[in-house]
């Protein structure tokens, strides 16, 4: 059930596009009509080519709608919005392309009104959204346009998101209930007791309820669903098995009964013949470009850090298949223990607390066998320029999920989760990387990464990328 807020906002954008394109339109023409002096190829005049665009407008918007352009699951995505606009704004030309043509009519009094309008109907579009954006976060300052939420559940999932949802001036959320067993928030009222909280939904001016458990009594779940139908207000379920949903799941009918198909991963088939052409490409092409750079940190690595360049270990990718990953090396072992387990090594070392540390968590926090400039590689992430090569020889992936030991997989991964996983390439980035938390938690990072395995497509894998560029530079790379 849209929110009011969702609802104003969708007219909100609406009303943008229209100015966009009627904008755009007048913009081309005066430059290449009034501005310029060069003859045109043919007569149209101001009027008949505004009432020309003012007909076609709604077919545009038509378009748009198809493209979902006023679905909050695109428009609340930056990068997935930019690109579904490009598109949309291209389709535009065309359609009034194809007006010219059937109805026989000069429409563009010049070719470059045409290229004129399809450059600024992108740009004004894409501008006229982030100036809305930018409108929304300013009205979330004054508390304007808040959805008010009742969070219905017990467990971490709660717990987590009441801890992100808490800044109500960025979210445009405002936590004002919680039932469950869990801790009081802030000034949220607090229910015990599901029926109380279902029946104050008015009287708080509930706008959305999440729920992040299912109850074990089915009629529970039930009722909250109803409740949010017959007050009319937004009701959103956090699944705790992450398995069982999947973007690419198909719904069908068997035997009278609706019946889903969970699939693993849509990456297959042209998918992921494109994906590897694309890995094949980038890698191909960064090895080239950054070839300088490598030479000089092999040289670098051979005057401050001496002994072996690389730093190769097992990892497991896609069904199972064993390989070594490659790195910059960036630590200094321990003398007959270069290729011991570290625990064993921290143990040799007199470090029975970092050995501990290492067979809980698979790394330590301040390892200190890691060298200064070691240290330097890390925090940069050239330490894993390398990895090209392994994406070159179809090892790894420039996106997918962290590359696993084999030894971490039946002691972090349930039998599913691992399986899912395994069901494509390990990545060099990956969706957790960028999550811009810094706290995660190895179950959050299984969560992304198997969300990130069910709901593939090539626009995200961009999107990951364009963000670990962000991350890198900004210094946050892998510690």
């Amino acid at each position: 059930m849209p929110t009011k807020t969702v609802r104003l906002f969708t007219i909100a954008l609406v009303l943008s596009d229209i100015f966009a394109i009627l904008a755009a339109f007048t913009i081309a023409y005066i430059l290449r009509v009034q501005l310029d002096a060069r003859p045109l190829i043919t007569s149209v005049s101001a009027t008949d080519y505004i009432q020309i665009f003012v007909v076609l407008t709604p077919f545009w918007l038509l378009t748009f709608a198809s493209l979902d352009l006023y679905n909050p699951k695109v428009y609340q995505k930056r990068l997935t919005e930019v690109g579904k606009l490009l598109v949309g704004a291209f389709l535009g030309i065309l359609l009034v392309i194809g007006f010219a043509f059937v109805f026989d009519m000069r429409v563009f009094p010049a070719r470059l009104v045409a290229v004129y309008a399809a450059f600024l109907v992108f740009v004004l579009l894409v501008l006229g959204r982030e100036v809305l954006r930018q409108l929304r976060t300013a009205a979330f300052q004054y508390g304007r346009g808040i959805q008010r939420v009742l969070v219905i559940g017990s467990g971490s999932v709660a717990e987590d998101i009441v801890k992100n949802l808490k800044d109500t001036a960025n979210s445009g959320y405002n936590i004002v209930a919680i039932c469950g067993t869990g801790a009081a928030y802030g000034k949220a009222k607090k229910f015990t007791n599901l029926d109380n909280a279902l029946g104050a939904l008015k009287t708080m001016d509930i706008d959305t309820i999440i729920q992040t458990e299912l109850f074990t009594d089915t009629a529970k779940n039930r009722q909250v669903y109803e409740s949010a139908v017959t007050n009319h207000v937004g009701y959103s379920f956090i699944p705790g098995e992450v398995e069982l949903y999947s973007g690419s799941n198909v719904v069908d009918v068997l035997n009278g009964y609706p019946i889903i198909s969970v699939s693993q991963t849509p990456l297959f088939g042209w998918g992921e013949v494109v994906k590897r052409g694309f890995d094949v490409l980038v890698s191909l092409t960064l090895l080239v470009v950054l070839s300088p750079l490598l030479l000089l940190l092999v040289t670098a690595q051979k005057i401050v850090n001496p002994g072996k360049v690389l730093f190769k270990h097992e990892r497991v990718t896609l069904r199972g298949k064993k390989f070594n990953v490659y790195k910059f090396r960036s630590m200094r072992r321990k003398k007959g223990f270069e290729d011991a387990l570290a625990s064993d090594e921290f143990r040799a070392m007199g470090r029975e607390d970092l050995a501990t540390e290492y067979e809980k968590n698979f790394k330590v926090e301040n390892d200190p066998r890691v060298t200064p400039f070691g240290n330097f590689l890390r925090k940069t992430s050239l330490d894993e320029l390398p990895q090209l090569f392994n994406i070159l020889k179809g090892d790894l992936s420039l996106v997918g999920p962290r590359p696993m030991l084999a030894t971490e997989i039946d002691a972090k991964y349930s039998k599913t989760s691992g399986a899912s996983l395994l069901s494509v390439r390990s990545g060099l980035t990956g969706l957790w990387q960028v999550s811009g938390r810094s706290d995660i938690t190895d179950e959050q990072r299984i969560q992304l990464e198997l969300y990130y395995v069910q709901n593939w497509s090539f626009w995200l894998d961009i999107k990951i990328l364009i963000k670990t560029v962000g991350v890198v530079l900004k210094r946050r790379g892998a510690q």
